[in-house]
């Protein structure tokens, strides 16, 4: 088996809120998107985020636990590297006004990085991160080395 992951899919309460909070909220474009079923988003080479319908997920690969509620979060945090730490401010300004939840602001990390967590409306957690030691080369190699 290759080591890769192409596709990480996550089970949405309703498509509709995943495509208005990714989409039309946060700008990203869709790759493919059938209302009512699965939200897919590009995020990196040869790499797709898919927010399916946890109604649909259940039935085709059994029951899960949901994200939110009296069981709390998925222990899943979806990492988004930006440039500076303005930038993350920046994003996590803008999922908050697309209707996300702010769970932690920016900051100084001890390991030399800045960074914040938001909710998406099923309660995943995106840490927005500056990691100047995370760097993706035009080839899709990504080195990590110390951040500070």
């Amino acid at each position: 088996m290759r080591q890769q992951v192409n596709v990480i899919t996550l089970g949405v309460a309703d498509p509709a809120t995943a495509h208005a909070f990714y989409v039309d909220g946060l700008g990203w474009r869709p790759t493919l998107y059938v209302p009512g079923e699965v939200l897919f988003l590009q995020i990196g080479p040869g790499a797709v985020l898919s927010l399916w319908s946890a109604d649909q997920m259940a039935r085709e690969s059994g029951p899960t636990a949901p994200a939110v509620g009296p069981a709390g979060r998925a222990p899943i945090t979806l990492g988004h590297n930006v440039a500076a730490p303005a930038e993350v401010d920046a994003v996590l300004d803008a999922a908050v006004a697309a209707g996300g939840a702010l769970l932690a602001a920016g900051e100084r990390r001890g390991w030399g990085g800045y960074s914040g967590y938001f909710a998406d409306p099923d309660g995943y957690r995106w840490e927005v991160v500056h990691n100047p030691g995370l760097v993706v080369h035009d080839d899709g190699r990504v080195e990590i080395g110390p951040a500070g």
